[in-house]
């Protein structure tokens, strides 16, 4: 196999094996180390960090040091970076390498929010195909003496008619990273209608490094037919894991060739949510001053969570919004005792979006970012402070 090779023994990073081919997608809010070790409990893959910019790295901003967290089990270690310059990037990585912080980084040009685009960052940067290049390079240069492996996670473009993800997948691959992502849409459609399958197929044809597919993964089986659509080396997930963790299992299951996929009923699906609150709650727990602080801190986060989770079960108004309240396990072992734990899984949902959907709309841009591709440094006061997206 390859240095980074993929196919159906899985995927080789660096000096790991991934299997299955899966990667849990970074999520803002979500993606920390409790529900990290929820999912890793159902099945295998890499799971990735909150993304961490890279300026608020460098200047060892304190929120971002403490983000930078992973279980002591959690093996390869992989960490998204976010960034504009690619000086900066450098600095960043030989951070990382240097103080043993990760052992794979990812670096993110898929972000279609406008506080990023609009500093030229994200889903935007690619489009000057000189600064992604250098940036791309700069990151691979860096994390190459410790062999850290650098992947990249991009869309199809800024919106059909700027359309960059063959001319970046290319420049990607000549820096040197081991496998490039394709979110299957561009920065204007945000999280709405369809992923665009055809392109993620287009750039397999066109590298040699794995390609792996992002967009409408919801279901186990929707792995299986991209990777059949497409020739994709792997699948990238972010969304359709939000209340249901469970689908890693499914997941593992289906790359392994066997049919069986989880439909868990609610009494299922409430110990799952106690397990993720918990983990949560110990999270938020480790090094806190005052343990009490740390539960009420752990099951706030954990709020956010119980809308998917209960997504189509039979559960009053009142209980849903008293359980997306909870400031202790206690109250959340109350709440969760008053479900009927017989009721079965709603098969409806199946294959219904999870998590952000939104209308296409405008990519906000700097003054002047489409008329000169050539120009290979990032704009002023481009670089974003607060990680997590």
């Amino acid at each position: 196999m390859s240095e980074c090779g993929g196919g159906e023994r899985g995927l080789t990073l660096g000096r790991h094996q991934v299997w299955p081919p899966v990667v849990l997608a970074p999520m803002a809010g979500i993606t920390n180390v409790g529900f990290r070790q929820l999912c890793r409990e159902q099945g295998g893959g890499i799971y990735v960090c909150e993304m961490i910019t890279t300026v608020a790295l460098v200047e060892r901003n304190p929120k971002t040091l403490r983000m930078i967290a992973f279980g002591d089990t959690e093996k390869p270690r992989s960490l998204q970076l976010y960034g504009t310059d690619p000086e900066t990037t450098a600095a960043a990585v030989r951070i990382v390498v240097e103080r043993d912080l990760a052992d794979h980084i990812d670096l993110n040009f898929g972000c279609p929010v406008p506080k990023v685009t609009r500093r030229g960052g994200g889903a935007a940067l690619p489009w000057r195909r000189r600064l992604f290049a250098r940036l791309v390079r700069a990151a691979v240069d860096a994390a190459a003496p410790a062999g850290v492996p650098v992947t990249v996670k991009m869309r199809k473009g800024i919106d059909d008619d700027h359309l960059t993800y063959v001319e970046a997948g290319l420049a990607a691959q000549e820096a040197g990273v081991a496998w490039v992502a394709l979110h299957g849409r561009t920065a204007a459609q945000r999280y709405s209608g369809t992923a665009d399958w055809d392109a993620i197929a287009t750039l397999k044809q066109a590298l040699d490094v794995p390609v792996l597919g992002n967009g409408d993964i919801w279901e186990a089986d929707d792995a299986l037919r991209m990777v059949a659509h497409t020739g994709a080396d792997g699948v990238v997930v972010g969304r359709g894991c939000l209340g249901r963790p469970w689908l890693f299992a499914d997941l593992e299951a289906a790359f392994a060739g066997r049919p069986d996929r989880r439909l868990p009923s609610l009494g299922e699906v409430t110990r799952t949510m106690r397990r993720h609150a918990e983990l949560l709650v110990d999270q938020f727990t480790v090094g806190a001053r005052n343990p009490a602080r740390g539960e009420r801190d752990g099951c706030t986060d954990f709020r956010k969570h119980v809308a998917w989770y209960l997504k189509g079960f039979p559960v009053g108004g009142e209980l849903r919004r008293s359980l997306a309240m909870i400031e202790s396990l206690a109250e959340l072992d109350d709440l969760l005792g008053k479900l009927d734990p017989e009721v079965g899984f709603p098969a409806e949902t199946l294959g219904q979006p999870r998590g952000r959907t939104n209308s296409p709309g405008k990519v906000f841009l700097p003054a002047g970012w489409l008329a000169d591709r050539d120009i290979d440094t990032a704009p002023e006061g481009a670089e974003l402070a607060d990680s997590g997206g």
